[in-house]
């Protein structure tokens, strides 16, 4: 039996607002542009970069989770399959365009709006994994580290505080 692998992974930046829809039949579909950047030196010493834009696709809850997370500029982890779908233009004309089916997500940029700074996002056929940090609570989150001096208390081992409160 031959195997095949049909497979893409980019890091980019969001070029537009992730676009939700739905199916007549009621399934979830997201889709957003993502920009890839290449750079490099000519031989001459010139720096170049080049910018590749790619058409991605989610569906059901991973596009649920798409539409609401991400918006446009932020710097996020997409891998899936690639996909080529064909068509006939409103002139008459064969259209065709290629894109990327994603099957997992991570943000990768930095905590916005309560948002923990990476978040993966797996959608397998059997249902929805999501390991990672999830954006938390408002009751939930941390109180800032307190600055200032810390006493010569703050600094002693909880046992050395005890010991003092013995009167022997």
């Amino acid at each position: 039996m031959a195997r095949s692998l049909n497979k893409a992974i980019l890091i980019g930046n969001l070029t537009r607002d992730p676009e939700m829809r739905f199916t007549p039949q009621g399934t979830a579909v997201c889709t957003f542009g993502l920009a890839t950047n290449r750079q490099w030196v000519t031989e001459s010493g010139e720096k170049k970069e080049d910018v590749e834009f790619h058409r991605i696709v989610a569906w059901n809850k991973l596009a649920e989770i798409c539409s609401q997370l991400l918006t446009k500029g932020r710097k996020v982890y997409v891998e899936g399959r690639l996909q080529t779908r064909a068509w006939t233009g409103q002139d008459g004309g064969q259209r065709s365009s290629t894109e990327i089916v994603v099957s997992d997500m991570i943000i990768l940029d930095p905590k916005r709006d309560g948002v923990a700074p990476v978040e993966e996002f797996n959608v397998p056929d059997s249902g929805i994994e999501v390991p990672g940090d999830m954006p938390l609570a408002e009751d939930e989150k941390k109180e800032p580290a307190k600055k200032g001096k810390a006493t010569k208390a703050d600094e002693k081992p909880a046992k050395e505080k005890e010991d003092e409160e013995i009167p022997f």
